[in-house]
């Protein structure tokens, strides 16, 4: 799938009539993708730049309900989300995974500790089992040593889960095109077709690819505008105003031994009294996330100076042992989450909850969070049921992992549960590069996931391959940069690109780095 060449097979078939073009292959895109092409529906996917380069690649990797969301009374938003994050756990296991959160209580915080206990009864009760526990000072300790020195008072002990979200959303998209649908990245929506009567009836394609310069007219019965942040500037090309507040969250990334996790840690912001996490992630730690309000999505979203400042504030009440300054930082990243402009002063305060909006033919949504991905796409294709059909029963959004495998030696217990999460039936794919079946220096990546990821993952740049399919980006120190000789020489031939190529590559990926992930 998505091999040499699939680019040009996909532009060769655009002109096609189509049920349903859904500009946006983030994870709502994504989803929706899923959902309609199950319902047998012809469905194409475009993407501006790449799959989940936006808000799906950016988020603090949780699925959860949102405890935060109790406390500020969105009751709908965090009972959707637990059950959404139950039946994802079920069906991704290896991808969404359970994470257990030590919720610290400390001197000052707003909130006293029976206040959470309460909270907390109400979360577990709306996912309807009971899996909090109160928890001393000397246990919280105890379960996360790095607390030792603080001001700690206790507190409880709860669960939610975490996922990679651009490799959720990959999958998602993946097992689409697998089952019928299209999805190519790189693809433009440039302006909307429309009827006679002003109605919505297709776009104008763009290819954005480097070098490219292809344009199509697509029809359609059904656009789905599902662009996230960007929402609106679709929406403007029918006159509508402005409805979406852009509210960035930042994080910071740390090596695993500078801050080590065994579970996440939770705590209120000792100046806003805002919920900030601690999470283990992918052999490092994350510190995340803000709320602030971002401005123009003409740049690669990144952090400010005071959101860094004020994340290792967070970092220096919570451990204070661990010294951790703004030198042990390897990374960092941003993302902006749509939501709808209430007018609120405090932008954390702004509802979590998705919007659908039918405005002359052309369907928006947006809003919402990572884990009601599913629950979104359904509300979606519900509101376009006079064009498309009514909806069946829900199914499954990810497929059954596939049983009989030979898996080499070098790949450990906890790399097939990974793997098998990423990868889904298409797990063959890795295994069967014996070669590659060992560990990245400084990752828990495989060779054998970056060379199937140049291959046959519709990478188009560098940024692509290590910051989305393969998170070196993330993960290692100088964004992975200190093993680009050896990332060569597996990507290289896969890629099919030229010495010159590759160079021009590097010098791109190395520039997007330092503006919008380096510390």
């Amino acid at each position: 799938m998505w091999l040499k060449g699939y680019r040009d097979e996909v532009w060769s078939r655009l002109d096609q009539p189509w049920d349903l073009v859904i500009v946006g292959g983030g994870i709502t895109g994504a989803g929706i993708l899923g959902e309609a092409v199950r319902h047998g529906k012809k469905v194409l996917l475009v993407e501006a730049q790449d799959f989940s380069s936006g808000t799906s690649s950016r988020s603090t990797k949780l699925v959860h309900g949102g405890l935060r969301y109790l406390r500020q009374g969105q009751f709908l938003v965090t009972r959707k989300s637990v059950r959404e994050r139950e039946r994802l756990m079920q069906e991704g296991a290896g991808l969404v995974n359970a994470l257990g959160f030590s919720l610290g209580v400390f001197p000052g915080d707003q909130m006293p500790k029976w206040m959470y206990g309460v909270g907390l009864a109400m979360y577990d009760a709306l996912a309807g089992k009971w899996a909090h526990e109160a928890q001393s000072r000397d246990k919280i300790i105890a379960r996360v040593p790095s607390l030792e020195g603080s001001a700690v008072e206790g507190g409880y002990r709860y669960f939610d889960a975490q996922t990679d979200d651009s490799r959720l959303t990959l999958r998602v998209l993946r097992e689409a095109v697998k089952q019928g649908g299209t999805a190519i990245n790189y693809v433009r929506a440039d302006k909307l077709l429309r009827t006679a009567d002003g109605r919505v009836r297709g776009v104008v394609l763009r290819d954005t690819a480097p070098g490219a310069s292809r344009t199509a007219e697509v029809q359609a019965k059904v656009v789905i505008n599902a662009t996230g942040a960007w929402a609106d500037e679709l929406r403007a090309e029918l006159g509508q105003d402005k409805r979406l507040r852009r509210i960035r969250g930042s994080h910071l990334t740390f090596e695993h031994r500078r801050l080590p996790l065994p579970e996440a840690v939770s705590l209120l912001h000792p100046r806003d009294q805002r919920a900030v996490f601690a999470i283990p992630w992918e052999g490092v730690t994350i510190l995340g996330t803000t709320d602030v309000d971002h401005g123009a999505l003409d740049e690669e979203p990144a952090i400010s100076d005071a959101e860094r400042e004020y994340l290792l504030e967070a970092a220096q009440k919570a451990f204070p042992g661990a010294e951790i300054t703004e030198k042990d930082v390897i990374s960092t990243w941003s993302g902006v989450r749509p939501v709808i402009d209430t007018g609120k002063s405090d932008p954390s305060k702004e509802s979590r909850e998705h919007a659908i909006w039918k405005e002359d033919g052309l369907l928006t949504i947006t809003g919402g969070k990572l884990t009601t991905f599913a629950v979104m796409a359904r509300d979606a294709l519900g509101e376009a049921e006079e064009d498309l059909g009514g909806l069946r029963a829900r199914t499954r959004v990810l497929e059954p992992h596939i049983e009989g495998i030979e898996w080499p030696s070098s790949i450990t217990e906890e790399d097939r549960v990974r793997l098998l999460g990423r990868f889904g039936a298409e797990i063959v794919e890795i295994t069967g590069d014996r070669d590659g079946c060992h560990r990245i220096p400084g990752s828990i990546a495989l060779w054998s996931e970056l060379r199937h990821a140049a291959r046959a993952e519709g990478v188009v740049t560098l940024s692509d391959l290590l910051l989305r399919r393969v998170r070196l980006g993330l993960l290692l120190p100088k964004g992975g940069l200190d093993i680009i000789g050896q990332i060569r020489a597996v990507a290289q031939p896969e890629l099919g690109w030229d010495d010159a190529k590759w160079d021009a590559e590097v010098a791109s990926y190395t520039e997007t780095w330092k503006k919008a992930y380096s510390p």
